[in-house]
């Protein structure tokens, strides 16, 4: 795909937002109709259960790592050029920021991306949550928090300048990334077809993955052609949200692929939410109180903002590249959700 004259048209920022836009509008339709969601995921899990919502998960990080690890077999995409991967990782912030996280998203009902989606929707719990999540990852970024921030990633980063490739760390050989994905993917199916999960939410929850897939190739693609140098990236909401919120509050702000990511997410949502006849205003009535959706946004902004990322920047995004700090986070993020579970309900499982 040429994208020149798309580029010469409209310009890198303009183009890179397009981008964003239809990688958030993928996104946000499939998480939508699948419900896909890592804090439900994590929740049934705790409770002893591989269920639809394992599977959903699973599907959506099986399809991200199928997708993405086949684009470099083929030479259409370079992980080594993504921004993941061309600076140093913390395995300190991936431990401690993925363990906040973790809890965070099961007090808040749901992990960042998850309450982008319910905001669309029209649940005012979710915008309560999401612009506090927005906020406190912007004090973590560039304000109040950044320097204890700073202190924890310092702790332990990686070496030699970059972030780990678990497959050249490992020395798997060539395609193990892609046989990994193909495996995942066939134990989520068993599980969908022992729940008698639908076709269409399968493919959904597989779009979701598609759609982090999609972002990678996009921002590859245009940082091969701008002049200007571009951030190769894909779907995440931490910085995102801070940068997002910026946007309205900075008259300097400029549009760029993660502002375009944010509003995409939320668009696609509301549309798809509307087709199904699915938007309705919810209040703060339900299983979570109020002071526990805020504290645990809280949490997810601060912990996201250290480990690198959120459950889908650094769950799914950077997984699919095989990023040694995404993976420790991801499974930081499991682990602190399913402790905070286990304090807050025991054994009994809550599914709401």
């Amino acid at each position: 795909m040429d994208l020149i004259p798309l580029v010469d048209t409209l310009g890198e920022g303009p183009t890179a937002t397009l981008f964003g836009l239809l990688t958030g509008g993928v996104f946000g339709v499939a998480a939508q109709r699948s419900r896909f969601c890592l804090r439900a995921a994590v929740v049934e899990f705790a409770h002893g259960a591989l269920g639809d919502k394992v599977a959903v998960w699973l599907l959506t990080f099986s399809t991200a790592l199928v997708w993405v690890q086949a684009a470099q077999l083929l030479g259409l995409f370079d992980a080594a050029n993504a921004r993941m991967m061309a600076v140093p990782g913390s395995w300190s912030g991936a431990v401690l920021g993925g363990l906040v996280f973790g809890a965070g998203m099961v007090l808040a009902n749901g992990c960042s991306g998850r309450l982008l989606v319910l905001a669309a929707t029209g649940n005012l719990r979710s915008v309560i949550s999401g612009l506090i999540f927005a906020v406190v990852a912007q004090m973590s970024l560039s304000g109040i928090l950044a320097p204890l921030r700073d202190r924890l990633a310092g702790l332990w980063i990686t070496s030699g300048g970059r972030n780990m490739d678990l497959a050249a760390a490992l020395h798997l050989p060539r395609g193990a990334g892609l046989a990994l994905g193909l495996a995942i993917a066939a134990l989520a199916l068993h599980l969908a077809r022992r729940h008698r999960i639908g076709a269409a939410r399968l493919v959904f929850a597989s779009g979701v993955g598609f759609a982090v897939a999609l972002g990678w190739g996009l921002t590859h693609a245009l940082a091969n052609v701008a002049f200007e140098p571009v951030q190769v990236e894909s779907a995440t909401f931490t910085g995102p949200s801070a940068r997002t919120l910026m946007f309205f509050l900075d008259a300097g702000a400029v549009l760029d692929f993660d502002v375009g990511l944010v509003a995409g997410v939320f668009l696609g949502a509301l549309l798809a939410a509307a087709a199904a006849g699915e938007l309705r205003l919810q209040g703060f009535d339900g299983p979570t109180p109020l002071r526990n959706a805020m504290i645990g946004a809280a949490m997810m902004g601060f912990g996201g903002m250290l480990a690198g990322g959120c459950a889908i920047g650094a769950g799914v995004t950077g997984g699919s590249i095989l990023a040694g700090t995404a993976w420790l986070a991801l499974c930081a993020m499991w682990a602190g959700g399913i402790v905070m579970e286990l304090a807050l309900n025991g054994r009994r499982l809550v599914t709401a």
